[in-house]
C-alpha cells in the first residue's frame, strides 16, 4: 500500500525523538472526562488516574490535569477547554487525548459524537493543535469501565470508539497508548470482586465508571508504562512502575470551580 505524502511527513516527525537536554522541564496536559480528572475534597474517595501518574514520572515531567467530569471529545472543544491548553502548551511538551466515555451518550447533542466520523473528527483538532505548537500528541483510548458478563468475564463497554482512536492514530502517525485493551485485561486478571476494590464503591455507592485510589493508581502505573513502552517518554523518566504506591499519597483539594466538579 502506498502512502500519501502527509503520511509520510507525519511519520518521519513522529520519529524524530525529543532531545532531554532541549527543555529542561517538560509538561504532560491531560484533555479527558472524569475517569483521569482532578477530583476534590466533597468527591472523595473518587479519584481520576491523572491523579496519580505524577508519581510515576521523575520531577523534571510535570502533569498538568486539564480533564473535566462530564465531558466528551466535542464539548471539551466547544467550551474552549483545548484551546486553554493550546494557549499554555510549550514546544516539547506533551497532549493526552482521551475521551469517548460521553462521547457516547447519544441522547446528548451537546456531547455526542460518532465514532468513525465526528469523533475522529474532533481528536484531530486536539492532534493538528499539539502540533501546530509543538508539542507531541498522545493518543489514548478509554479506560474501560467495570462490568462482566454471567461467567465473570470482564466485557468491553465502548463499541467503536477504541476502534476509531486505534485507526486515527494510525492514520495520523500518532503515539497510541491502548488503556481501554490494558485495563480491561486487568479487570479480568482481578475478578469480579476484586476490581471492586479499585472502583468507586462505597457504602452507599456502587459505581462501575470512576475509580477510588487503587483503581487510579493501577491505571495511572498502566498510562506511564506505555508511556515509557512507546517511547514517548524516556525510560529514565518514568519511576515506580514496580514499587508499591501508598494510598495515603492521593489528596483531594478543595473545590476552586464548581463547573468543573
Amino acid at each position: 500500500m502506498s502512502l500519501t505524502r502527509r503520511q509520510v511527513t507525519l511519520a518521519g516527525l513522529a520519529a524524530v525523538p525529543l532531545r532531554a537536554g532541549r527543555q529542561k522541564d517538560r509538561t504532560l496536559h491531560i484533555a479527558g472526562d472524569s475517569t483521569a480528572a482532578q477530583k476534590y475534597s466533597t468527591e472523595a474517595p473518587e479519584t481520576g488516574w491523572g491523579m496519580a501518574l505524577p508519581f510515576f514520572l521523575r520531577k523534571g515531567v510535570k502533569v498538568a490535569n486539564q480533564a473535566v467530569n462530564g465531558r466528551s471529545s466535542k464539548s471539551f472543544v466547544d467550551e474552549g477547554r483545548l484551546d486553554a491548553i493550546l494557549a499554555a502548551i510549550r514546544p516539547g511538551d506533551f497532549l493526552l487525548v482521551q475521551f469517548a466515555h460521553n462521547d457516547e451518550k447519544s441522547a446528548d447533542p451537546t456531547r455526542y459524537t460518532e465514532p468513525w466520523t465526528t469523533y475522529q473528527d474532533y481528536l484531530r483538532l486536539y492532534v493538528d493543535g499539539a502540533r501546530g505548537r509543538g508539542a507531541r500528541p498522545v493518543l489514548v483510548t478509554p479506560v474501560e469501565r467495570r462490568r462482566f458478563d454471567v461467567d465473570g468475564n470482564a466485557v468491553p463497554t465502548h463499541g467503536d470508539y477504541p476502534a476509531a482512536m486505534r485507526a486515527l492514530a494510525q492514520e495520523e502517525c500518532v503515539a497510541l497508548l491502548d488503556i481501554e485493551a490494558l485495563s480491561l485485561a486487568l479487570w479480568q486478571r482481578l475478578g469480579v470482586e476484586e476490581t471492586k476494590v479499585y472502583f468507586n464503591w462505597t457504602g452507599t455507592e456502587q459505581d462501575n465508571t470512576h475509580f477510588n485510589p487503587p483503581g487510579a493508581i493501577a491505571v495511572a502505573r498502566l498510562v506511564a508504562r506505555e508511556l515509557a513502552r512507546t517511547r514517548v517518554l524516556a525510560p529514565r523518566d518514568v519511576v515506580r512502575l514496580h514499587e508499591d504506591i501508598p494510598t495515603s499519597w492521593i489528596t483531594w483539594p478543595e473545590a476552586t470551580d464548581a463547573s468543573d466538579v
